[in-house]
C-alpha cells in the first residue's frame, strides 16, 4: 500500500506497533507515543499487511465507529494488517457485517441482552458467586483468586445466557482460552474457533422450535422462521460466548488495581453506595485490551482532522486511547470514582455497540459487592510485581491473582 497526499501535506509516517506483554494496569507505551504524535496516525501491526490509519480522539473515534463509509464487510475483502497471527474473519459473523444484515441479525438475540434479558439471570449469577466464595472461604487461605472464582463466574453466567448446559461448559472455556491467544500458535487457535462453531452449529440447529429465552434458543428459533442463516447465527454464538469470557481478565484486572491501591478498595467498603459510578471509572481507565480490535475499510474518500483517507484504506479505532481524550475526560490519568459525566466507550459505540455490556456491567457490580463484603481483609499475597499477567492475550489480564485475607 502506498502512502496517501493528505489534505494538510505530508502524511504522518507508517510507526510500527510489537505486539507488547503489558503487566498490571499500565497504558501502552507505544500507543502512549501514537497520541502525542496526533489525533490521525498510521501503524503498522505484527501480522497481516501493509499499514492502517489510527484514530485516537474521542469524537472522532465515535464518529467512525457509527459511520456507514466506514465498513466492517469489506475487511473481508483484502488483508490488513493486524496484532494476532490468527485471525481469520469468518464471513457472515456478526463482527463483520453492516447495516442493514447487521441490524437484523443482532434483533435475533436482543432480548437477552436487554436490561430484563440480563435481570433474567441476576439472581442465578449472584447464587453461583456465593457459592464459589463460599468454597473460597471454605479452603481458607492463601488462594489464587483467578481459578478460584473471576474465571469460573463470568463462564457459569455467559452460559446460563448462553443455554450451553453445565457438562460442555468447561471444553467452551478451554476452547475460547486457546482462540483468544497467540501463545500456542496460528493452527492450534483456529482449529479451537472451528471446534466451537461446530458445537454451537449442533446445538443451535436442535432448538430451533425453542420457546426459551437464552441466546441460542432465541438464534435456533430465528433460523427455523428463516430470519437468519444457521451460519450467521454461529457466528453470533461464538463471538457472544468468547466476549462473555472477557469479563475474566477485565475483572482481574480491575481487582488487581484495586488491591494495589489500598485507598481505592478502602474508599469502596466504606462508601458502597458509589460503587456502580466507580465501576464505569474503572472500566474507563483499564486498558482491557492490548494495541486495537477489528479494522474498518473506508467506502470512500474522508476527511479526519485534516487527513484525506481514501476509498479501500483500513482504518482501526482505539476506545482506550479516546477513554483517555484530555478534552473528554479531564485529568484522564487520575482514577476520580466522582467523574460525572462519565461517558466512556469501553464497550464500544456505534451498531458494533458489545452487547453483552450491560451483563458485563452486572458481573462487575456483583464481584465487587460480594468480594468486598464477604472478604474483607482481601489482599494480594505476593508483591504486585510478581503478579504473572497473561502473554500473548488480546484481552490483557493477570494469569493468577494471588491473594490472602
Amino acid at each position: 500500500m502506498t502512502a496517501q497526499t493528505t489534505l494538510t501535506g505530508t502524511p504522518p509516517p507508517v510507526r510500527q506497533w510489537p505486539a507488547l506483554d503489558l503487566s498490571g494496569a499500565d497504558f501502552d507505551p507505544v500507543l502512549t507515543e501514537l497520541m502525542r504524535e496526533g489525533p490521525v496516525t498510521r501503524v503498522q501491526l505484527p501480522n497481516g499487511e501493509g499499514w492502517a490509519w489510527l484514530v485516537t480522539r474521542y469524537d472522532d473515534v465515535r464518529m467512525v465507529a457509527n459511520d456507514p463509509r466506514f465498513s466492517r464487510e469489506a475487511v473481508m475483502n483484502q488483508q490488513v494488517t493486524r496484532l494476532a497471527p490468527h485471525f481469520i474473519p469468518d464471513r457472515g459473523a456478526v463482527g463483520f457485517l453492516d447495516p442493514p444484515d447487521h441490524t437484523r441479525l443482532r434483533r435475533a438475540v436482543a432480548a437477552a441482552f436487554t436490561a430484563k434479558g440480563v435481570e433474567r439471570v441476576r439472581d442465578k449469577a449472584r447464587a453461583v458467586l456465593d457459592e464459589l466464595v463460599d468454597e473460597l472461604l471454605q479452603d481458607g487461605p492463601p488462594a489464587d483468586l483467578t481459578t478460584a472464582v473471576l474465571s469460573p463466574f463470568p463462564i457459569a453466567v455467559i452460559c446460563e445466557l448462553m443455554g450451553v448446559p453445565p457438562g460442555d461448559r468447561h471444553t467452551l472455556h478451554t476452547g475460547t482460552q486457546l482462540i483468544l491467544s497467540s501463545s500456542n500458535g496460528k493452527e492450534v487457535s483456529e482449529r479451537a474457533k472451528r471446534e466451537m462453531s461446530a458445537y454451537f452449529s449442533g446445538l443451535i440447529a436442535l432448538r430451533e422450535n425453542s420457546t426459551a429465552e437464552d441466546v441460542t434458543s432465541l438464534l435456533g428459533a430465528a433460523v427455523g422462521r428463516g430470519e437468519v442463516t444457521l451460519e450467521e447465527a454461529v457466528g453470533l454464538a461464538v463471538l457472544l460466548q468468547i466476549g462473555g469470557e472477557a469479563v475474566t481478565n477485565n475483572s482481574g484486572q480491575m481487582f488487581y488495581l484495586l488491591l494495589t491501591r489500598r485507598d481505592l478498595i478502602e474508599r469502596l467498603r466504606d462508601e458502597p453506595e458509589i460503587r456502580p459510578r466507580a465501576i464505569d471509572e474503572l472500566l474507563r481507565y483499564i486498558p482491557h485490551r492490548n494495541a486495537v480490535g477489528l479494522s474498518r475499510i473506508a467506502l470512500e474518500d474522508v476527511e479526519i482532522r485534516g487527513h484525506r483517507i481514501r476509498a479501500g484504506d483500513p482504518v482501526y479505532i482505539s476506545y482506550l486511547a479516546a477513554n483517555r481524550d484530555p478534552d473528554v475526560f479531564p485529568d484522564p490519568e487520575t482514577i476520580d470514582f466522582s467523574r460525572s459525566p462519565n461517558p466512556h466507550v469501553s464497550f464500544g459505540f456505534g451498531p458494533h455497540y458489545c452487547p453483552g455490556g450491560q451483563l458485563a456491567r452486572l458481573e462487575s457490580e456483583l464481584l465487587v459487592d460480594t468480594l468486598l463484603d464477604r472478604v474483607p481483609g482481601l489482599k494480594l499475597a505476593v508483591p504486585p510485581e510478581q503478579v504473572p499477567f497473561r502473554k500473548g492475550a488480546l484481552i490483557r489480564g493477570p494469569e493468577a491473582l494471588p491473594v490472602t485475607w
